[in-house]
């Protein structure tokens, strides 16, 4: 069983995704800069995950001793700190498997937006980032409140992307564990850009509807 780092993983989607894996019986590790906030995130990723009955194998560390423990190394940083938390790691990621799952969102006047990425989006800036690591683009577009509510089920597609053909298909099989998700092959990296941008249109949704709406694609056969 591979080892599941979280770089960012003590915020709200972190928290989530974390929480999801572990229930599919993943072993997590949760990254901070500090010790003491990754292991009271893990210990709520324990409680969560055995209030549903599950068994979790979830623990808390540094950033770095996370990275170096993890097979893949999931980044979960808000976008402010992206560029500056991946170069920190660089050598610590190496050619690990890394998803990223940052959104450079923004919010003016309760609208949300993205921000300009010189490398056209976050997937492909951690990509240039660590240029040895097999980098995939997944999960921007689930709402962290509903994964972290266990006792309901989860709806929607991951739209996955990625270069590297047999890193996207370890992520595919990844989130083919999780109950009620279903991968998409959404293309290479050079796709992550719309990916990303649909968050903004998803969270502004929500925010209209009072929801926790998703993304379905139709037309694709499961």
């Amino acid at each position: 069983m591979a080892t599941i780092g979280f770089i960012g993983g003590t915020g709200p989607e972190g928290l989530g995704l974390a929480m999801r894996l572990a229930m599919a019986g993943e072993r997590i590790l949760i990254g901070s800069r500090r010790i003491e906030r990754a292991e009271d995130a893990a210990q709520t990723v324990r409680d969560a995950v055995s209030a549903a009955g599950g068994t979790p194998d979830a623990g808390g560390g540094v950033n770095r001793d996370v990275v170096e423990q993890s097979d893949v190394v999931i980044i979960v940083v808000p976008f402010d700190g992206h560029e500056a938390t991946l170069n920190d790691l660089r050598d610590s990621i190496g050619d690990k498997l890394v998803i990223d799952a940052a959104v450079p969102l923004t919010m003016e006047n309760r609208i949300p937006g993205i921000s300009d990425v010189p490398q056209g989006s976050a997937t492909e800036q951690a990509q240039a980032l660590l240029p040895d690591a097999r980098v995939v683009g997944a999960f921007h577009n689930l709402s962290a409140r509903k994964l972290q509510k266990l006792s309901d089920p989860m709806e929607g597609d991951v739209l996955i992307t990625a270069d590297d053909a047999d890193a996207k298909q370890q992520v595919v099989d990844l989130v083919g564990k999780m109950p009620d998700l279903r991968p998409i092959d959404a293309g290479p990296l050079s796709m992550s850009k719309f990916v990303e941008d649909l968050t903004a249109l998803i969270i502004g949704m929500n925010m209209r509807y009072k929801t926790q709406a998703a993304v379905r694609m139709v037309g694709i056969d499961d």
